[in-house]
C-alpha cells in the first residue's frame, strides 16, 4: 500500500506575524528593559494589528503604507481616542524600525505617517486639603472599635500605603513591590527600581517611616504564636497571589473605597492621581522642576514637564505678590 508524500505545512501570516512578534518583544525586554506591563501592551496592540491586516493578504513582513493607514482610520470608526490610536502607530513605528535594522524588511512603511492631532492634557490633581481627608480617614479607619483584627490590618496598610505613596510619588507599580528593606526604622532613603529596571534613590519622612512601623507591628501582633520566629516575606506588602505581593487594582479598589469614605468622588481618586499630587504640591511650594524629575523617575524632562503650569501659575503669584510696582 503506497503513501501519499505528506506536504509541508507552510507558515501563514498570522503565525508569521506572531513569530516577528515574540523577536520584537524579546527585544524590548533585553535591550531597552521593558517591563510586564509595557511589553503586554505591546503584544496586544501588534495582535490587534495582524488581525487587521489577515483578511487583506497583509502582513508584517508585506504590508504597504496604506495598509497602515487603512488601520489607524479603521481604528477610528473603532471609536478608538485620539491617544489610543497614537498609541498604536508608536507600536507600529517600533516594529517596523526593528524589522529594518534586522533586514527583514528593506523598508519602513509606518517611516511617512503621521499621528492625529492631539493635545496633552492636564493631570487629574488632588488639593493639598484633599489629600489630607484621605490620610485622616485612613487613619480614623485603624481606630474603628467593631472592626474585626482582618478588618483593621487592612485599614492599617491602606493607611501606610497612602502615607507611603504622597511622601514619595512612587509609581503605583515600584509601590506594592517595594522590598521589607524599605521599611527600616533608621532608612531615611530608600532605594527603588522603576521602568527599565533603572535604580533612583527616594527620600522618606518621618509620617511615612511612623506609618510603615506601625503596620510591621501590627501585621507581628496578628500572628499566632507558633509563627512568631517564622521568616518575614520579603515584600514589605505581602499578599498570597501569584507576584507574592499587592497588586495594583487591589489598591486602588480600596483607594476608591476610602474615597468614598472621605466625601471624595471615586472617580477622581487614584494611585495615579496621588502620584500627580505629590508633583504638583512640590512645584507648587518651590521645588525645582529637574529635582521632581528624579524623584518621579522621569528619563525625559518633557514627561515631567505637564506639570509647569504649576510653576507658571506660583511664578504669576510671586510676581503679583512680591513685584514693587504690582496693585495692591
Amino acid at each position: 500500500m503506497s503513501s501519499r508524500p505528506r506536504t509541508a505545512k507552510l507558515p501563514t501570516a498570522k503565525t508569521t506575524d506572531a513569530k516577528l512578534t515574540g523577536l520584537f518583544i524579546d527585544m524590548l525586554a533585553a535591550e531597552q528593559g521593558a517591563g510586564a506591563n509595557t511589553l503586554d501592551a505591546y503584544r496586544r496592540d501588534l495582535e490587534d494589528f495582524s488581525e487587521f491586516l489577515g483578511p487583506v493578504g497583509q502582513s508584517f513582513a508585506t504590508a504597504e503604507t496604506q495598509a497602515l493607514r487603512d488601520y489607524l482610520a479603521d481604528l477610528d470608526s473603532r471609536g478608538f481616542k485620539s491617544s489610543s490610536v497614537a498609541r498604536r502607530l508608536s507600536a507600529m513605528r517600533h516594529l517596523f524600525r526593528f524589522l529594518l535594522n534586522e533586514r527583514i524588511r528593506s523598508d519602513d512603511p509606518a517611516a511617512i505617517l503621521s499621528g492625529p492631532k492631539r493635545g496633552r492634557g492636564l493631570p487629574k490633581v488632588l488639593s493639598i486639603s484633599d489629600v489630607d481627608r484621605l490620610l485622616v480617614r485612613a487613619k480614623e479607619l485603624c481606630a474603628q472599635p467593631a472592626a474585626s483584627p482582618t478588618q483593621r490590618l487592612r485599614a492599617i496598610r491602606l493607611y501606610c500605603l497612602l502615607e507611603v505613596l504622597y511622601a514619595t510619588g512612587l509609581r503605583v507599580s515600584e509601590l506594592v513591590a517595594l522590598p521589607l528593606s524599605a521599611s527600616r526604622r533608621d532608612a531615611r532613603m530608600i532605594v527603588v527600581r522603576g521602568k527599565g529596571n533603572k535604580e533612583r534613590l527616594v527620600p522618606l519622612n518621618e509620617a511615612s517611616r511612623q506609618a510603615m512601623a506601625d503596620y510591621l507591628a501590627a501585621i507581628e501582633a496578628q500572628k499566632p504564636a507558633s509563627k512568631k520566629n517564622a521568616a518575614a516575606s520579603k515584600w514589605l506588602f505581602p499578599s498570597f497571589g501569584e507576584s507574592g505581593h499587592l497588586t495594583r487594582q487591589h489598591f486602588a479598589r480600596d483607594l476608591k473605597e476610602l474615597a468614598a469614605a472621605a466625601g471624595l468622588a471615586p472617580r477622581l481618586v487614584s494611585p495615579h492621581v496621588l502620584r500627580h499630587a505629590f508633583a504638583s504640591h512640590l512645584l507648587h511650594n518651590g521645588a525645582d522642576l529637574r529635582i521632581v524629575q528624579t524623584l518621579l523617575g522621569h528619563t525625559d524632562i518633557s514627561t515631567t514637564q505637564i506639570y509647569t503650569h504649576v510653576v507658571e501659575e506660583r511664578l504669576k503669584s510671586l510676581v503679583r505678590d512680591l513685584h514693587p510696582l504690582a496693585e495692591k
